[in-house]
């Protein structure tokens, strides 16, 4: 991807780094460590037998699934005519008192 910026005096700066640097210093600095342990004489390792790679037989015989029988249920849905009580709201209109908020000018209050 390329950056076309007709502008010559912004100078963009791109920081690079993060936790892959990190990660790799730890990992230098304890090898360091352990360099220097051996190195010292203060660890020490004897091979008391040495080691060999297992024979490995590679041969495979085909396969085959396991036969299943499976019985299911099947869901119903849908819908039936049936009566249920249902409550009625009714509103009637009354004429009753309620308080009244208004905004005046302050110079009509003053005759």
């Amino acid at each position: 991807m390329s950056d076309y910026r007709t502008d010559t005096d912004t100078t963009v700066i791109h920081r690079r780094g993060g936790s892959g640097r990190i990660v790799a210093a730890i990992v230098g600095i304890i090898a360091l460590i352990v360099i220097v342990l051996f190195a010292t004489g203060f660890w020490s390792a004897k091979v008391t037998k040495t080691g060999s790679l297992p024979e490995v037989d590679v041969s495979a015989k085909g396969g085959s699934l396991p036969k299943v029988d499976l019985d299911s249920k099947k869901i119903v849905a849908g819908t039936k005519q049936t009566t249920v009580d249902v409550p009625k709201v009714e509103t009637e209109k009354k004429s009753i008192s309620v308080p009244v908020v208004g905004v005046t000018n302050g110079d009509t209050d003053k005759k």
